[in-house]
């Protein structure tokens, strides 16, 4: 059974009352059908006002869901011939970032995320998918392989943040991510990104610079969780519902600050319900992404890229404001 979250209480009790009926109709052979059919209804517009006006937190608690699909269930979905490669050819193998080559929609795409379990021993082998500095050395290795043989790339962001354990550190953990930014911004193919789950932090700015931005509707980006940020704000890790509020994290407020370039619908309830359909929802949206990179040379590409960063955020001159120095 998929695990509730708290805010899908009143439509799982509706859910648990209609089995009921039904496993009562058959066993005592009455005709309940009229009730079961209000109740279905109800549930149908329960759903509607639950999921249709879900508070920041609770997006939150979707895009941590246990079972939310992962970067490998993704690649499963919505690439054929996917050829994973191991290595940063400097220390070793990082099980939290998985990547490779692949086809999409026939043409070869160089695919790559962060990966966690879905259970203790996976987690445990994804160590929860927070990468080491491997990890993004390796997805830089095939980055840079993309730009060689000019295959679009793909990034599937989805994590806590970079690992942050003395080894981690000692190995170069802040300078691995600082290259990945500076490597990305100038990498003369299309890139693609879309947050599927958590974004957190420099861990997922690592994989996030490019040509497109987009997010899964309850997905999540942002500079620290709200439990850091309330913990530092109000020293109280508890407020993490407020400072999810107050940080603007979500894809829909994300879009309207203009950070992201498209929200990507997700079926009702969350991504976890219906990973096929998910799926096809990206896979239009990489689509036309792709086909929108497609026509552009690669001084423009790079241009272009350079433009939309640029332009996030905002910012005035002192002596805009006639302010003397």
């Amino acid at each position: 059974m998929a695990e509730q979250l708290p805010f899908e209480k009143p439509i799982v009790e509706l859910r648990n009352k209609i089995a009921e009926l039904r496993i009562f109709t058959e066993e005592k052979e009455i005709d309940l059908s009229g009730e079961i059919e209000k109740l279905e209804k109800r549930l149908e517009q329960l759903e509607e006002e639950i999921y249709g006006n879900m508070k920041p937190w609770d997006r939150v608690q979707l895009a941590r869901h246990s079972q939310r699909p992962t970067t490998k269930d993704y690649i499963n979905h919505l690439f054929s011939n996917f050829l994973e490669f191991h290595g940063d050819r400097l220390h070793g193998d990082d099980a939290a970032i998985i990547g490779g080559i692949a086809t999409f929609d026939g043409s070869p795409v160089t695919v790559i995320g962060h990966q966690r379990g879905k259970d203790t021993k996976e987690n445990i082998h994804r160590n929860f998918g927070m990468p080491h500095p491997e990890g993004y050395r390796k997805a830089l290795r095939l980055m840079k392989q993309a730009e060689k043989f000019s295959r679009p790339i793909i990034c599937f962001i989805d994590t806590k943040g970079a690992f942050p354990g003395q080894a981690a550190e000692e190995r170069g953990q802040s300078e691995a991510i600082a290259r990945n930014l500076i490597e990305m911004a100038g990498l003369r193919t299309p890139i693609i990104c879309v947050v599927i789950g958590e974004g957190g932090s420099g861990g997922a700015l690592a994989l996030g610079v490019g040509d497109r931005m987009y997010m899964l509707e309850n997905a999540t980006y942002s500079v620290i969780s709200p439990e850091g940020a309330a913990a530092l704000l109000w020293k109280d890790a508890s407020q993490a519902r407020r400072a999810a509020e107050t940080m603007k994290i979500t894809a829909p407020d994300l879009f309207e600050l203009g950070i992201i370039d498209h929200m990507i619908a997700e079926v009702r309830g969350g991504a976890h319900r219906d990973v096929v359909s998910q799926a096809e929802e990206i896979r239009a949206v990489l689509k036309e992404g792709l086909k929108s990179l497609a026509g552009l040379d690669k001084e423009t590409l790079v241009k272009q890229r350079h433009e939309k960063f640029n332009q996030i955020g905002e910012y005035s001159d002192v002596n805009d404001n006639n302010v003397e120095g």
